[in-house]
């Protein structure tokens, strides 16, 4: 048989180095499935349940490989279904490459059943490189285009490739004007700052007498980097969600995540800093840093376009973490006052007890934060948590503590529900012997994560390592948004706009196969830890909680009380626990360690 089109189509990935792609089946790309068969599973196809979710996943297996994420789908809305999860990765510059079916090229143009004009909607999300091919020779620099683009540029690509022209025969191009001539191959290079741009930063950071460090998921590879610059400097460090695995939370100068899910010792940090060192971050929260003016600052990020664009700095390194920091390191000097550094170790220090504290009063049914301090200590080694948005983000970003060699990732620009399940799908495939925790609340469960344990259901024996657990926090609220209807807003909880069904996770992961664990009762939150992370099979662990323990900030404005008052002078409908929950969250703050 002659080489087809899509044959050749996934030889040329195949030796860009991908070896898995997530999609979901439609007549728009039957040449290229029929082709992906005929290639005896030198690219694996994982069947995800949504279009959607595959393209999360191929988010999340950029994230957590460093490899280019591919996702495919067929035309009209199969194609329109991957945009939310390729926004994802736009947003968090990660690789991913979406395929698309496209109706035959004669009917292209003629109002046809499942025809988009795809060119126009994958534009702004695929941005950097999005065609559609029109002849075979063609498709040879499209896809090399294509790919290097998105690894070069940490973008998403596109193509898009008409149903008839999938099964053509494959040409080359013809030796002729008009043709290109394409190869593969390429290599991440060393990109480092001029030395003069590292000595002006550097006596930027050896004048600070106190600096802070804000890390993000561009310093996740340069962990020990950091510290050394860290020590040198007696500087304490915040770390923006992405960033979160960037840095050991054993570290007493570690302050935790930052802005509104942050904590208080990172708030702090910022607030009374002279001297700013951002790495890898795209933090967008600029309450939540220096005042400008307050303090100087130096930034290092690979991608210009995102310096010096949340603070004004003093000197902006465009450069690699890794090597931009090794070569800033022998510049600095070694700060001998620990009086900045003590003090952030002791409001730490202090700030760990209020969470515990926090995390152990008494709830209805069950504490929210509890879920997730009963989780930390239990967390295996190399585990890989993720999380969704919403109020399972803010347990996620202030309770669990990271260590050395563990992974994290959500959905971070986007802060898109519905991800968790499917980056931790991902993740199990990405790394089959490492054990992955999901934590999602109840509204992404219903939303689309429900359907996605089907998937795990089907693939999960394939894992070398079965443990994969999804923690479902059912409070029967879509809890985030209530709150900020609370604090921002000034409203009251809207009942109709977010209470939700009482769904029984657990139960639907027994019906497929997986085992399911139901949680309302608090003391027994760890052993059912235990008894997740001890399973033979993927696990959903359902935990009955208290919507109404508030997620509060780091820091309540004067706008946030009143908004705050203002809801409760209005009647709230869980007005009484309400209350009585923020006064336990505000007094545990005032006097940690005391049970409330």
């Amino acid at each position: 048989m002659a080489q087809t089109v899509g044959d050749f189509f996934w030889r040329r990935l195949y030796d860009w180095g991908v070896r898995r792609v997530y999609g979901y089946p439609g007549d728009g790309i039957n040449g290229l499935l029929g082709a992906l068969d005929r290639f005896d599973g030198k690219i694996e196809f994982i069947q995800a349940r949504h279009e959607e979710m595959a393209a999360f996943m191929a988010a999340a297996h950029a994230k957590f490989t460093g490899e280019l994420g591919v996702c495919i789908a067929t035309s009209g809305p199969g194609a329109s279904h991957l945009i939310t999860g390729l926004y994802d990765a736009r947003l968090d510059h990660m690789p991913v490459l979406a395929i698309a079916g496209q109706q035959a090229r004669t009917a292209v143009g003629s109002h046809y059943q499942q025809e988009l004009d795809l060119v126009s909607m994958f534009k702004d999300v695929a941005g950097a490189f999005v065609q559609q091919a029109m002849v075979p020779g063609q498709v040879r620099h499209l896809v090399d285009r294509a790919v290097r683009i998105a690894v070069s540029e940490r973008r998403v690509t596109a193509l898009i490739l008409p149903n008839d022209l999938q099964d053509m025969p494959y040409e080359d191009p013809p030796r002729k004007h008009g043709s290109v001539f394409s190869g593969v191959g390429y290599r991440v290079p060393k990109i480092v700052p001029y030395d003069e741009d590292l000595r002006s930063a550097a006596d930027v950071l050896n004048a600070g007498k106190k600096v802070a460090i804000l890390v993000g998921a561009g310093a996740l590879h340069a962990t020990d980097e950091v510290i050394a610059v860290a020590d040198k400097l007696q500087a304490g460090a915040a770390k923006a969600l992405l960033g979160k695995a960037a840095l050991p939370d054993e570290l007493p100068w570690v302050t935790g995540s930052i802005g509104l899910l942050g904590t208080k010792p990172s708030y702090d940090l910022m607030m009374e800093c002279d001297t700013l060192l951002m790495i890898g971050s795209g933090f967008p929260y600029s309450e939540f840093l220096p005042k400008e003016g307050q303090a100087r600052g130096v930034q290092i990020d690979i991608k210009p376009d995102m310096l010096s664009i949340r603070y004004p700095m003093d000197v902006n390194l465009t450069g690699d973490s890794v090597e931009t920091l090794r070569a800033l390191l022998p510049l600095l000097e070694q700060k001998t006052d620990r009086s900045w550094r003590d003090e952030i170790e002791r409001n730490v220090a202090a700030w760990w007890k209020t969470l515990e504290s926090r995390a152990m009063h008494s709830a209805d049914p069950v504490n929210p934060q509890r879920v997730t301090w009963e989780l930390s200590p239990r967390l295996p080694d190399r585990a890989i948590i993720t999380s969704d948005s919403g109020s399972c983000a803010n347990w996620y970003a202030r309770d669990l503590k990271m260590r050395r060699g563990m992974m994290g990732s959500l959905s971070g620009g986007l802060a898109s529900m519905g991800a968790a399940v499917p980056y931790a799908i991902a993740a199990k495939f990405a790394h089959p012997d490492r054990p992955v925790i999901a934590l999602v609340g109840d509204g992404a469960m219903q939303m689309n994560n429900m359907a996605e344990l089907i998937t795990v259901a089907k693939y999960w024996r394939n894992w070398a390592d079965p443990r994969w657990v999804v923690c479902v926090f059912n409070n029967e609220d879509l809890n985030q948004v209530t709150w900020e209807q609370r604090v921002q807003q000034g409203d009251p909880k809207f009942e109709a706009s977010q209470q939700i069904p009482d769904v029984p996770y657990h139960r639907f992961a027994e019906l497929i196969g997986l085992r399911g664990i139901y949680v309302d009762d608090p003391e027994r939150m760890g052993p059912a830890w235990d008894e997740a992370l001890s399973s033979d099979r993927p696990v959903v662990l359902e935990v009955k909680t208290d919507p109404n323990v508030p997620p509060l900030p780091p820091h309540i404005t004067v706008a946030q009380a009143k908004a705050f008052m203002s809801t409760l002078l209005k009647g709230d409908p869980d007005q009484g626990s309400v209350l009585v929950d923020t006064a336990k969250e505000v007094l545990s703050g005032i006097i940690p360690g005391r049970k409330i």
